[in-house]
């Protein structure tokens, strides 16, 4: 039985990826780089710093203000995923680990009706090294004094299990808002609908399970 249930946000519990994307491409645009969304993809679960350092932006500082700017008014309405809600409510320890910074869940997140149903929050911020390193996870034990058997990261992202399992934390993948999960085949868990997770709180935890 898992006592504790850490998630990831953006894709995960919120529908905030295309959002983010978009706002992302139009900075771009901005200062003359044009991307397609699905050049962009990448930066899905990765700090917005990471990304623009891969892009090799010049001028970090001021096209990371402008990203934010540009989706900080769709962030005060992102819609959380249907069925996320209830879910949250029958679980246990809550937490999130997140590529979001601070000043981006103040923005979005800290606003929602959910927020204050997790324990913790880490973020972007918190730690030196991020997703998929496992140090934010690591973090979210700590502060949770909780051990990592008896802990489950929730993410729709490569980088998500990748923290898991450097973590030693098992995994399911949020599939409800992919087109494909070939790429998680070291997954725990594939859950097609946040009601899945529920199944988790029987006494006995399966050694596989794929819904």
């Amino acid at each position: 039985m898992y006592h504790t249930f850490i998630f990831d946000l953006d894709g995960t519990i919120i529908d905030s990826e295309t959002i983010g994307l978009e706002a992302l491409q139009a900075a771009l645009k901005e200062i003359g780089v044009n991307k397609t969304l699905e050049e962009l993809r990448f930066s899905m679960g990765i700090p917005g710093l990471r990304t623009l350092e891969i892009l090799e932006i010049g001028d970090i500082p001021t096209t990371l203000h402008s990203w934010l700017e540009k989706q900080k008014p769709f962030m005060e309405n992102v819609p959380i995923f249907p069925g996320i809600t209830d879910v949250l409510e029958q679980l246990p320890n809550l937490a999130i680990v997140t590529s979001q910074n601070r000043k981006e869940l103040q923005a979005g997140f800290e606003k929602l009706s959910i927020a204050p149903y997790f324990k913790t929050v880490v973020c972007a911020d918190d730690t030196e090294k991020h997703k998929p390193n496992p140090d934010p996870l690591l973090l979210a034990l700590q502060l949770l004094k909780i051990k990592k058997h008896e802990t489950i990261y929730i993410g729709d992202s490569i980088y998500d299990m990748r923290c898991a399992k450097a973590a030693g934390v098992d995994f399911g993948v949020a599939a409800w808002g992919l087109t494909s999960t070939s790429k998680f085949i070291e997954a725990n868990y594939i859950f097609k609908t946040p009601n899945d997770i529920l199944r988790l709180k029987a006494e006995n935890k399966p050694t596989s399970y794929i819904i």
